[in-house]
């Protein structure tokens, strides 16, 4: 069962990025959406951070040694291609040392206007024993994220996976929940609506 955590329920300034990425007018200023999409993802990598490993190091500084703790080892940073490189360049901001992967996936439409999810890319280094964190900033049905961890899975088994969507449907979340059967899953919101619409 993947805990979810909504960090948007929590007052801080993450909301006022939020406000801005959901406003109709803002949204009309791209550079401004990818912009607040990048911030949205930094705070997302500062509250994973908090989540990982870390060990002693003993710096050397001016005025003597200092004792840090510091990250064990940097996560994986994954993303769906084209719409979740603002929020993956967030994150890659604080993960500074962290490797990608990076995955196409798209809905493929029939006459009926039914759609499967097609994944016909993926370039990613092993997985294997790694904390993986997958984003994609809509989780609208799940079917995208679940499609794409499983190809995923191809380069090996994460030691911990962290998916990472600014907005999710409740429908999405029971998805994820349903069809992904990992340990060690957490799934970082911002927002969650209660109904999918075509919107």
């Amino acid at each position: 069962m993947a805990t979810i955590i909504n960090i948007g329920e929590s007052n801080s300034i993450f909301n006022h990025f939020i406000a801005e990425l959901r406003s109709v007018d803002i949204q009309k200023d791209r550079m401004r959406f990818r912009r607040n999409l990048e911030r949205i993802g930094e705070v997302f990598a500062y509250e994973i951070s908090k989540t990982l490993e870390y060990e002693p190091v003993d710096i050397t500084t001016p005025l003597g040694v200092a004792p840090v703790n510091q990250l064990k080892v940097q996560p994986l940073l994954a993303t769906i291609l084209r719409a979740g490189l603002p929020l993956h360049q967030g994150l890659l901001n604080y993960f500074d040392r962290a490797d990608s992967a990076f995955i196409t996936a798209y809905r493929k439409y029939d006459k009926n206007e039914d759609f499967t999810i097609r994944v016909e890319y993926v370039s990613s280094p092993s997985i294997e024993g790694k904390v993986l964190i997958l984003t994609d900033p809509m989780l609208a049905t799940g079917a995208s994220i679940v499609k794409t961890m499983k190809s995923l899975l191809a380069n090996g088994m994460p030691s911990a996976l962290h998916i990472v969507s600014v907005l999710a449907s409740s429908e999405g979340l029971d998805h994820i929940q349903r069809n992904l059967s990992l340990q060690n899953l957490t799934v970082w919101v911002g927002g969650v609506d209660d109904e999918l619409t075509a919107q």
